[in-house]
């Protein structure tokens, strides 16, 4: 039956009518309930993964519990039977497209979704995963290509339990989870056990690859994808796209701690999370998530957005509803710096944070000066004035490090180490009145000497993308430092009398 369509054939009493898509553990096909005037979706699963003797008491107790949940982000399931031991569940048809279809989308056109839209969708799912939760219910499979977008602008959840039906532990070692491992939580692929903050996780990685264009952890067999997810540090998002909110990264970060116990506890706490995050970026959710667009770009002209379900979809026969079960898509990151893709529909030139740091930057010398004059005025300290002013150059290399964040313009670290350099050497000399020690001059010709060559070899063994995100974090390392040594040397100046 494996390798056999059952399109005009009858599943008890549903009508089969056409396959819908096919995945790793089941093939989905529209059918017909000609007593209800239905159209459902019907997901029979894989005769190979059904071969356990005790699977008929599984699938029909873990059939019960799914069936059990009614919540309108999570999929209805309306039966379950087994016909001619063909093992098939029986969904509602919903009009629409998966995750992973958009995100495929905003691939082609060289762009990520709206940050509304992603939270929304993220939001939705939480309310789902919350309330199945609560039920006893664990989803284990949380992914793209299980969360559906429907044409009134809601995302459901798909697929609920289908792990959990099959088997733990026939499906972790199956080749089902060639695409599923990006998304799986450490102690889920290692040990097999799972519970809500799996799920979590799991999301978190949907989020982290919204966000970057990428899941966080990829290689070439499932088994190196597990022990990256078990071992390796997460890749900070803002190194592949510098211009995400800190207030996201948050998130993401504690979503994907390999520590169950220090991730979000519950679907609740990681859906207010994503609210405060929402408030503090500035970002609108929208009362629906955005409808499918048309493609303009010239790799993807224009044409509409396939509908995978649904009386209105197209008669293809693979159409990807449940296509993408075991997808193991490898596509081009979808950030290219220096020719970053607009984000938002903003270029980086109109961002406002960007456009925020460098008046920051710009502004910060007058605005220091202009405070030292108001407190050595108050204090009657002129003198401190006067040790404190070799702060001037490490104000100018602030500025640049702010400059430097919001460009990703590494040759800018040759003067930012030569002003840092020469206005610690003579903050130095004034504060400690050491003058007389001209032979640490010496030390200046060094600075440049190694800033170059840094700038050389970064140069060298970056990429466009990296060499971007690296100028990135290295001038956000930059700035606080510069800022930590302006302040050290102001207090000092103030209090240097008293020190003997």
């Amino acid at each position: 039956m494996g390798s056999l369509s059952l399109e005009g054939q009858k599943l008890g009493k549903y009508q089969v009518l056409q396959p819908l898509g096919a995945g790793g553990m089941a093939r989905v096909y529209k059918a017909y309930h000609p007593q209800l005037d239905r159209y459902v979706a019907i997901k029979v699963l894989r005769p190979d993964l059904v071969g356990e003797e005790e699977f008929l008491d599984r699938f029909r107790r873990e059939a019960q519990s799914v069936a059990a949940l009614r919540h309108p982000n999570v999929v209805q399931v309306f039966d379950f039977d087994v016909h001619d031991d063909i093992y098939y569940m029986v969904m509602e048809l919903l009009d629409g497209e998966n995750l992973k279809a958009r995100m495929n989308e905003y691939r082609a056109r060289g762009q990520i979704m709206p940050y509304g839209d992603m939270l929304k969708i993220l939001l939705e799912v939480l309310d789902g995963l919350g309330y199945a939760h609560s039920q006893g219910m664990v989803h284990r499979d949380i992914k793209p290509a299980n969360v559906i977008l429907t044409r009134q602008g809601h995302a459901v959840l798909a697929d609920f339990g289908i792990v959990q039906i099959v088997g733990a532990t026939r499906h972790t070692v199956s080749g089902a989870l060639i695409g599923t491992l990006n998304y799986m939580a450490p102690e889920q692929g290692l040990h097999g056990q799972s519970d809500a903050r799996s799920d979590l996780y799991s999301l978190g990685v949907v989020f982290y690859e919204l966000l970057t264009g990428r899941p966080p952890f990829d290689a070439d067999t499932p088994l190196a994808i597990l022990m990256k997810h078990v071992n390796d540090p997460l890749p900070r998002p803002t190194l592949i796209n510098p211009r995400i909110p800190a207030a996201f990264e948050r998130v993401v970060l504690k979503s994907l701690c390999k520590d169950p116990g220090e991730r979000y506890q519950s679907a609740a706490e990681m859906a207010r999370a994503l609210q405060q995050s929402a408030r503090e970026s500035g970002v609108d959710l929208p009362p629906t998530i955005a409808s499918p667009f048309q493609f303009t770009t010239p790799g993807a002209p224009g044409e509409a957005v396939a509908v995978y379900s649904g009386d209105s979809r197209p008669s293809e026969a693979e159409a990807g509803f449940a296509r993408d079960d075991t997808a193991n898509l490898t596509l081009p990151p979808v950030f290219a710096p220096p020719n970053l893709p607009p984000m938002d529909g903003q270029s980086q030139e109109q961002n406002p944070k960007n456009i925020e740091k460098i008046l920051t930057g710009v502004f910060s010398l007058p605005i220091w000066n202009i405070c030292m004059l108001i407190i050595c005025g108050m204090t009657n300290r002129w003198d401190a004035f006067g040790q404190a002013w070799p702060a001037e150059l490490l104000l100018v290399a602030y500025m640049l490090s702010k400059i430097m964040e919001s460009v990703g313009e590494l040759g800018l670290i040759i003067p930012i180490y030569i002003l840092a350099g020469t206005g610690g050497l003579l903050a130095y000399y004034s504060l400690l009145n050491a003058w007389g020690q001209w032979y640490l001059w010496l030390l200046l010709p060094l600075v440049v000497f190694g800033s170059i060559r840094y700038l050389v070899v970064k140069q060298t063994e970056l990429k466009a993308g990296e060499s971007f995100a690296h100028s990135v974090s290295l001038g956000r390392d930059l700035t606080q430092i510069s800022l930590g040594v302006i302040i050290v040397v102001t207090v000092i100046a103030f209090f240097n009398p008293f020190i003997k």
